[in-house]
């Protein structure tokens, strides 16, 4: 039962603490990246991401928020766009991010999902979210519902972030909110602040070691078989070029 015939022991490495567990330790604050899918002027969305951003603020985190507004379809143009550099510059400066989107129509906002879909799985050699810490939030104008959360968490799965376990849904969300658009004290409220501490706690966990846990085996394969063509074609060149 322990033969592995389809192995490459060359490849399967064993799991090292040292890099699981790294005893030097990054100082600077947590830097967070917070997105919302909504344009409207006095938008919930952006009003419960402000809020999230209160919280990180007190815990000595560096929160930005980026305005979508201005950024255009996906493919619509390319991605020198202003707004398109302005958001992937923030992507990789992140550490971590949250998304926090209306439902519209059962489902997360076009405006949302542009902005993800602007958000490329690499830029060069950089996978700009691979191993990032995420949290998802949603707004509802009715009742609860978590379509708008459920959503997100594919997406975050597909950009290979680590999706914390926990979330925030907020039904009825205009209720939420006093004149002052400062979300008032409830249940929803702490359940927010919930979401916000529990994604510190993973991105500290995670963020010194993030890229040790998403390395895999089969990408180390393909590397090395890229490395292996790579050289015996240089080879077959120089061969060539001694017999001209």
């Amino acid at each position: 039962m322990s033969e592995t015939p389809s192995l490459n022991d060359e490849h399967l490495q064993p799991i090292d603490d040292a890099q699981l567990f790294p005893q030097a330790r990054s100082l600077h604050p947590l830097r967070i990246l917070l997105l919302y899918g909504s344009l409207r002027t006095r938008s919930f969305s952006r009003l419960m991401t402000e809020e999230a951003g209160r919280v990180l603020a007190h815990l000595g985190a560096e929160a930005k928020t980026f305005d979508p507004s201005g950024l255009p379809l996906p493919d619509d143009t390319d991605a020198q766009h202003p707004k398109v550099q302005e958001l992937r510059d923030l992507v990789t400066w992140s550490e971590c991010m949250v998304w926090c989107s209306p439902e519209r129509h059962g489902a997360m906002t076009g405006i949302m999902k542009a902005q993800i879909d602007w958000i490329p799985l690499s830029l060069g050699a950089v996978r700009p979210t691979q191993g990032k810490t995420l949290a998802v939030m949603q707004v509802c104008g009715g009742s609860q519902s978590f379509n708008a959360i459920n959503q997100p968490r594919i997406l975050g799965r597909w950009m290979r972030c680590l999706t914390i376990p926990n979330q925030s849904s907020v039904p009825k969300v205009f209720q939420q909110f006093d004149s002052d658009d400062r979300m008032k004290p409830s249940p929803y409220y702490n359940r927010m602040v919930d979401v916000i501490e529990e994604l510190l706690k993973f991105t500290l966990l995670t963020r010194d070691s993030s890229a040790y846990l998403v390395d895999r085996y089969s990408e180390r394969m393909k590397s090395a078989e890229a490395l292996t063509r790579r050289v015996s074609e240089q080879a077959l060149g120089s061969g060539q070029c001694k017999s001209c």
